[in-house]
């Protein structure tokens, strides 16, 4: 009779261990996608410097669009400095928006328009924005596994007792209530 418990005791210790290290596992998968976000943006923000020194022989625009990406660069990085996530994912997603106006700035600037390397560049930004949706998109995938998995039984019996190191609440990469009202409103016209 004991052995049937002493087995029991094991397998249920055993499951909990297995539950453990899955949570653990899906916590560096959402920390890794965070930091796949991170490497994108530091590859668009030196992207835009690129861009942006093609641009100043052309116009004086990039002196306010450089000073702006700059700033919310600044914030983005003392926001994750600080740990506050919020702050720095609307700093990012603000440059974000800078990138979709620049392809009206080029429509304005022929010659710049026909730049080869502002071309390329251009190219870039759209790339880089791409890959940095898509990093995006899967840390938001990866957090909503973790989430999931924590709160389904047994996985909360164990995240109850390891709370310190299983129960996280990392925010998702999502748009602003102003962006998705003005996205919503939004219509083409021809």
């Amino acid at each position: 009779m004991t052995l049937i418990i002493l087995i029991i005791l094991v397998a249920i210790i055993g499951y909990a261990i297995l539950i453990y290290n899955r949570l653990i596992s899906q916590i560096e998968t959402v920390r890794n996608n965070q930091k796949q976000i991170d490497i994108q943006l530091d590859r668009r923000f030196k992207v835009f410097e690129s861009l942006i020194n093609v641009v100043k022989k052309y116009m004086d625009y990039e002196k306010t669009t450089l000073k702006d990406v700059v700033a919310l660069r600044n914030q983005a990085e003392q926001a994750k400095t600080s740990g506050d996530e919020k702050t720095r994912m609307a700093a990012e997603n603000q440059i974000s928006d800078i990138a979709t106006h620049l392809n009206v700035v080029f429509e304005q600037y022929p010659d710049l328009k026909a730049n080869q390397n502002c071309l390329q560049l251009q190219e870039e930004i759209v790339s880089t924005e791409n890959k940095l949706a898509y990093a995006k998109q899967s840390f938001n995938d990866s957090i909503e596994i973790y989430n999931a998995d924590k709160k389904s039984f047994p996985a909360t019996a164990v995240v109850s007792v390891f709370r310190a190191k299983l129960d996280f609440d990392f925010p998702y990469w999502q748009l602003s209530e102003q962006k998705v009202t003005e996205q919503e409103s939004y219509t083409v016209q021809l």
